[in-house]
């Protein structure tokens, strides 16, 4: 018995610890062990088969070493949308061009909702290699092609098509700003959260205005995305609003907002970061320094220091 076959067998007991050392050997699998994995998947219990595949997500993201791609494409015929779900999100760093057929198949095809958003989520990097002319120009028009047609699917569910309008925030094709524009105007509050988001992918500062109104929302979930969003603009017309969010009742937006004063920079940013570094909110603290080293690095990227003695 080989030592896949082996471990699928201990796995069927669930009383077996899932340990790293042991789910490690379905990272890097050959397509033989692929196989070997694939006949003694199906025999273990739903459940258990949810909590092997959510401790591979957790572990690869602790360590980037660890490679479950196999499995999670493996994963997306999975009976159980749960294995899915949690299989489309372990790709979603994933840039090998199967994974992109595989997922625009999810996002076509997939019987659960949740699942076809996150696999429209997933999608976003490689709408982002389409804008970097990074992917082929058959994958290329196939991303473009399914994530254009679910954002535009009036009947659509919603938190999938709002998925897919994130995604093709990247791009700039002429169809982009349109449905951006068209999904602001959305009756729900998280489509237009959603189309803010997608504004702030799209690095366009057409949407500063938008972005600087939305950022005074009665809305948290509205001014965080403003938040960020002002942060991916980088104009440095947005700081004295992102000043004021630093001081934010929801923490979530305050966070926002200090990630974007790094972002976008300037004196006025450093000053307003400098400031909450030397506050008492640990947390604000902790990423104002954060900001402030980004901002460091976009000033001096090379480290370079002159040398007045010369």
């Amino acid at each position: 018995m080989t030592a896949i076959k082996e471990y699928l067998g201990k796995l069927r007991d669930t009383a077996t610890h899932l340990s790293m050392g042991g789910l490690r050997r379905f990272s890097d699998l050959s397509s033989s062990e692929l196989k070997e994995f694939q006949e003694g998947w199906g025999s273990i219990e739903t459940e258990r088969r949810r909590q092997i595949v959510r401790a591979m997500v957790d572990l690869a993201e602790d360590n980037f070493e660890l490679d479950f791609g196999a499995v999670y494409r493996l994963c997306l015929d999975d009976t159980d949308e749960a294995v899915r779900l949690a299989a489309v999100n372990g790709l979603w760093e994933d840039c090998e061009l199967t994974t992109a057929e595989l997922l625009l198949r999810v996002l076509a095809e997939d019987p659960a909702p949740a699942v076809r958003a996150a696999a429209a989520t997933s999608l976003g990097q490689f709408a982002y290699l389409v804008e970097v002319e990074k992917l082929n120009a058959r994958t290329a028009k196939k991303v473009v092609s399914g994530l254009r047609a679910v954002a535009q699917k009036e009947d659509e569910d919603l938190e999938v098509r709002r998925r897919a309008v994130e995604a093709i925030g990247f791009l700039s094709e002429d169809w982009v700003a349109p449905l951006i524009e068209r999904s602001y105007h959305h009756p729900d509050a998280k489509m237009r959260a959603s189309a803010v988001f997608a504004m702030g992918r799209n690095c366009d500062v057409r949407w500063l205005p938008t972005v600087l109104r939305e950022m005074q929302s009665s809305s948290p979930e509205m001014r965080f995305e403003a938040a960020r969003a002002a942060g991916e603009i980088e104009d440095k017309r947005a700081v004295p609003q992102l000043v004021a969010l630093v001081r934010d009742p929801d923490p979530e937006v305050r966070l926002a907002a200090v990630d974007a004063l790094g972002q976008v920079g300037g004196k006025l940013a450093k000053r307003a970061l400098e400031d909450v570094a030397r506050g008492e909110d640990e947390e604000m603290r902790e990423a104002a320094e954060a900001a402030l080293e980004e901002l460091s690095l976009d000033e001096d990227p090379l480290g370079f220091r002159p040398d007045w003695d010369a």
